[in-house]
């Protein structure tokens, strides 16, 4: 290619890629970032559900907290020797809802903080309450909401919710994710479940949504 045209290719590129920064600037900064947190209230199957709910929230996945992999089965968590928790690992757009509005429906809507390692008809460490913080700041958010709520006489019992720091995530078997959509008419899920996502309706009705 002679110099003149090769100076002018050159330029014309120059200007293309100019032209294109800015769009490329304005995807980066429409990229939004997201959280996550890790809660143990019961059954994973309801506070799953209710999760699910919340706008904001971008993904729920039910799991294991507290023990290590090798014992994260769900035949084996259900024996309380593993030191894991069913949990559920909430993933949140932080510009929708905030980290403190989940722990507000933690705490008032998904399960009953003052029941010690069980949750309605469900008995065993396994169902015990948690928060697992992922952050000094998520640490200083649930001792704070706790305290709240203690002030407050929200409950006729103490809170034992315990805060502890997260050392893994594992995900539960498939057939627990999502679990009380595919099973609308599942006694323990009427009777247990489906009135949690009425009182999230009616305390919340800027966070509920439907999925």
């Amino acid at each position: 290619m002679a110099p003149a045209l090769r100076a002018r290719a050159l330029l014309v590129l120059a200007g293309v890629t100019a032209a294109a920064a800015p769009g490329a600037a304005q995807t980066g900064a429409t990229t939004r970032k997201t959280e996550s947190a890790v809660f143990a209230g019961g059954c994973f199957w309801g506070v799953d559900a209710v999760f699910r709910h919340v706008r904001g929230v971008t993904a729920v996945v039910s799991g294991y907290a507290g023990g290590g992999a090798a014992t994260a089965h769900y035949d084996v968590v259900s024996t309380s020797t593993t030191g894991h928790a069913e949990s559920v690992e909430v993933t949140f757009d932080p510009a929708r809802v905030s980290y403190e509005d989940l722990l507000r429906v933690f705490f008032t809507v998904a399960h009953d903080p003052t029941e010690r390692d069980r949750q309605g008809p469900d008995v065993g460490s396994q169902y015990r309450s948690v928060v697992f913080y992922r952050t000094p700041e998520q640490h200083a958010a649930a001792v704070a909401m706790i305290a709240e709520l203690e002030r407050a006489t929200a409950y006729p019992r103490p809170i034992v919710t315990g805060v502890v720091p997260l050392d893994g995530f594992f995900p539960a078997e498939a057939y627990h994710q999502d679990y009380l959509a595919h099973h609308l008419t599942s006694p323990y899920i009427v009777y247990n479940d489906l009135p949690k996502l009425k009182r999230l309706e009616e305390r919340f009705p800027k966070l509920y949504q439907r999925p």
